[in-house]
């Protein structure tokens, strides 16, 4: 990774915070952060642990050490201009320098080391804490905790692929106790209905008073026409429907890449779902419950459904519109019901449900245009390819967002089950290869006016 840029401000920059209560905020969130880790692989076994499980995926244990390796480059290093606790690790845990496919035989530290590797980074993280310049713009890694609020984002994210790793595994490699999820089944009236959303102009991308990463940046006005969106996320029980339609034989309902796609790989229905109608999750295979959002779908299988509906993807543009815009007050909101943090009565985030709650459980959690779980539950594939917003400016380096800018990616919005409600709000992008499917995705349709 190249250096941070050490005279440019971020664009949008970051809300400066009091120094003495950053200090204990971010030593907190550092904590949980790390707890969690811990606590998502206590019961996963040393050898599941070291071992590769999907050639797609790191082994766990490459997580552990990468996640340390991170907070030792950003916070110790390049926050604090300390010298590497580990040289010697440097390429092993660089994500750019070492492809996934790759790194099931890199030299990467096993269980023990790796706990231990983290433990010292740690340390030397908090000491480092005790004197961070929160208060000095000219640092504009730790001004207003950026760096500090982007290494605890940057773990959880990681949970959240070391959870796809382990729903890749064999079955019972984990099991973990689930907490209950709220069913409402009021809301699968709504299944298939759309919502109209008005457009206009409106603005698109984080306001930059909050924590956010450099693809959300900068904030800016967009004009759409007027459009509908599905009120729920597409669910099992329409995608059933379009597999007994002969939807992944029709080949009129795909498009030339997801034919292709298709035909070369066989798929026949959703990662997870066998043939006899049931679907795994983790340790557990149960019939195929019709209310959940269908999860773990490709973009293009997701284009074709849309298509065989007569409908197509939102945008992003779109989708964040329809998530943020309330346009009788002329005001965006940073999640969809509002500014105020998620809570469990409000989106199905946090990992600890291992999975999605029944499509428009969270009635309190409504966006402006009356569309439901828009943040949770699944991530949604969006129509559009990831790129920049204008006026993009990398930061803190260009490896996050930057390289991956204009190529096949599709975006996707809104988080999952898997997400960690400190990572996810409207502006929010993340992105993926349009045939990726270990991915915890869903889609929601919509429809020109």
């Amino acid at each position: 990774m190249p250096l941070a840029n050490t005279e440019t401000p971020p664009p949008g920059g970051a809300v400066r915070l009091a120094a003495g209560n950053s200090r204990e905020r971010y030593a907190d969130l550092l904590e949980d952060a790390r707890s969690r880790t811990h606590a998502l692989v206590e019961q996963v076994s040393e050898d599941d642990m070291n071992r590769v499980h999907d050639p797609l995926m790191s082994p766990l244990v490459w997580d552990l050490g990468h996640i340390a390796a991170f907070e030792d480059l950003w916070l110790c290093q390049r926050g604090a201009g300390l010298r590497p606790l580990r040289s010697d690790l440097a390429r092993v845990y660089d994500a750019e320098e070492t492809p996934r496919a790759d790194r099931g035989e890199l030299p990467y530290l096993r269980l023990g080391d790796a706990l231990e590797f983290m433990a010292a980074v740690r340390a030397r993280a908090l000491e480092v804490l005790e004197t961070a310049a929160f208060d000095q713009p000219a640092d504009v890694l730790n001004h207003g905790g950026f760096v500090w609020d982007m290494l605890v984002q940057h773990e959880h994210q990681h949970n959240e692929t070391m959870l796809q790793t382990l729903k890749l595994a064999p079955a019972g490699t984990y099991a973990p106790a689930r907490r209950e999820t709220p069913g409402d089944p009021a809301a699968a009236r709504l299944d298939g209905d759309l919502t109209k959303v008005t457009g206009g102009i409106v603005p698109i991308g984080d306001d930059g008073l909050r924590f956010a990463y450099d693809n959300e940046r900068p904030r800016h006005a967009v004009e759409l026409d007027e459009f509908e969106i599905d009120v729920l996320p597409v669910t099992n029980g329409r995608f059933s429907e379009f597999v007994a339609d002969g939807g992944y034989a029709r080949r009129e309902w795909w498009s030339e890449e997801g034919w292709a796609w298709r035909s070369a790989e066989g798929v026949e229905r959703p990662l997870f779902w066998s043939e006899d109608g049931t679907e795994r999750s983790f340790e557990r295979e149960a019939a195929l419950d019709p209310s959940l959002p269908v999860i773990h779908v490709s973009w293009f299988e997701a284009d074709a459904f849309a298509r065989s509906r007569g409908l197509r993807l939102p945008t992003e543009r779109e989708w964040e519109c329809a998530a943020s815009w309330d346009p009788e007050l002329q005001n965006k909101r940073r999640f969809p019901w509002g500014d105020s943090d998620p809570t469990i009565e409000q989106a199905n985030l946090d990992q600890l449900g291992f999975g999605p709650a029944p499509a428009g459980a969270f009635s309190a959690g409504a966006a402006p245009c009356g569309a439901l779980g828009m943040i949770g539950d699944v991530w949604e594939w969006t129509a559009s390819h990831f790129d920049g917003y204008p006026g993009f400016g990398a930061h803190p380096y260009p490896e996050y967002s930057e390289v991956f800018f204009g190529g096949a990616y599709r975006v996707l919005r809104g988080g999952s089950w898997a997400t960690r409600p400190a990572v996810i709000r409207n502006s929010f992008r993340n992105w993926d290869h349009p045939y990726r499917r270990q991915i915890h995705a869903g889609f929601r349709c919509a429809r020109s006016r």
